[in-house]
């Protein structure tokens, strides 16, 4: 039987690249990866990864998240988030794990907790 057309492929990334604005909310099961910017809320069961050059201008939930570029908003990340040495992120932020590398900014709050914590 063939496979059906609406199936999500988990090895399929969502790419917002360099020089795409996007203004809305985003909602996806699979991975994002944005070199771009989006203004509006991001919501995906599966990685999130905003490279040095992408912006992020609103709330973010994801399972987890590496942010090398920028990010203002609150973040719910259920496992990881990791800030990269370019980063510059402004929100508070609720997470399983934070990882932060130096040389990254980051002002807000930052709750540390499992899984249940990042629902609110």
């Amino acid at each position: 039987m063939a496979k059906e057309i609406n199936e999500i492929n988990p090895q399929v990334i969502n790419l917002i690249a360099k020089g795409t604005k996007i203004t809305g909310d985003l909602i996806s099961d699979g991975d994002i990866r944005i070199d771009g910017e989006l203004m509006g809320n991001l919501e995906t069961r599966g990685r999130l990864v905003i490279g040095a050059s992408g912006k992020l201008v609103g709330e973010i939930r994801c399972r987890s998240c590496e942010i090398a570029g920028t990010q203002l908003g609150k973040l719910f990340i259920q496992e990881l988030l990791s800030l990269k040495g370019t980063s510059h992120v402004s929100g508070d932020l609720i997470t399983g794990k934070l990882s932060i590398e130096p040389g990254a900014f980051f002002a807000g709050t930052c709750t540390m907790g499992d899984e249940s914590s990042t629902n609110e």
